[in-house]
């Protein structure tokens, strides 16, 4: 259909225009890096226009990787907000041509204030920018749009350099797991770099277990008690010795007319895959998923029982 057609092209020269700016990886990206590593106040993105929406974007970005960054709308820089600058700040431009009066206007005033300036731009050699010592090139051949006009390729490929400007500064700053775990305390990020199975797994009442002596037909009542699937076995002293699940139960049962009345001793499985309750929540869940199965023990390191990590619940949390 025509409307993939568009779509595809699109995708194909966009994709090639940020395929294009490994090539302007160079001293210029190399100093600017340099720069905002060293910056003792805030990366201040400034930008207009479909540049502005990517310069907050880049702001974003910036923060969330441990880099202090704010944004500043040109015009409103120009009306006052200019103030909030200070002398340690690093003020990075975001514009493809640079030919905007506000442009043309903010640079001298930055230069005044001895603020340290770093362009993004389309055309770095553009007369406006003969002055500027920091210019990172983010031209394109061509933009997505059929008329060659729409900020697209463009954006995008100036949206791109603005994370690899933020990554790598954010690695030679050696910010690491944790930091970004402590920047980002809610939502699926927040889940995946803070909990643990400790916070997930299901304890009592929730936690379905037979003692070592139960048949098949008593722990068949147990995990249907609990909604599991599942049942781990420990002995007198609560060691985990076996886990059985419904999808055991299947498989006896086709073969196995007595089944239920079986000792679950001997048909458990012996040697279930277990986790402890400090291991990452999202670690976890990769075990679940290497191995497709929907729940495992949770033991401490003398494989006592504690719990039952249970897939669904990882699902619910956004981690699975």
């Amino acid at each position: 259909m025509q409307r993939f057609e568009i779509a595809k092209k699109t995708l194909e020269i966009e994709s090639k225009a940020i395929a294009e700016q490994v090539k302007h990886l160079d001293s210029n990206f190399a100093n600017a890096v340099s720069l905002i590593k060293n910056c003792k106040g805030h990366t201040v993105i400034v930008g207009l226009g479909k540049s502005g929406l990517i310069g907050r974007k880049i702001s974003a970005t910036m923060s969330s990787v441990g880099i202090a960054s704010v944004f500043l709308h040109l015009v409103e820089g120009l009306h006052g907000d200019l103030g909030m600058l200070i002398k340690d700040d690093i003020v990075i431009i975001l514009s493809y041509s640079g030919e905007t009066e506000e442009i043309k206007e903010i640079l001298p005033i930055l230069r005044k204030m001895g603020i340290k300036i770093i362009v993004m731009t389309g055309k770095p050699k553009a007369q406006v920018w003969q002055n500027s010592k920091y210019i990172i090139d983010c031209s394109i051949k061509k933009e997505a749009c059929p008329y060659n006009l729409a900020p697209t390729s463009s954006t995008t490929a100036m949206l791109a350099m603005g994370d690899a400007l933020a990554l790598t500064v954010s690695n030679l700053k050696k910010f690491k797991k944790e930091h970004l775990a402590m920047l980002h305390p809610l939502g699926v990020i927040g889940k995946k770099l803070t909990m643990r199975v400790r916070d997930l797994m299901r304890t009592g009442a929730q936690n379905p277990i037979v003692k070592v002596n139960a048949t098949v037909e008593q722990a068949l009542l147990v995990m249907t008690s609990t909604k599991v699937g599942a049942t781990s076995i420990v002995d007198e002293k609560g060691v985990l010795i076996g886990f059985f699940t419904d999808g055991d139960l299947r498989r006896y049962l086709s073969v196995d007319e007595k089944i239920l009345k079986r000792k679950i001793v001997s048909v458990m499985m012996k040697i279930p895959k277990i986790v402890e309750p400090d291991v990452m929540a999202v670690d976890a869940a990769r075990i679940l998923k290497k191995y497709s199965i929907d729940n495992m023990p949770v033991v401490d390191k003398n494989k006592k029982l504690l719990g039952i990590l249970d897939q669904g619940d990882l699902l619910d949390e956004g981690i699975a």
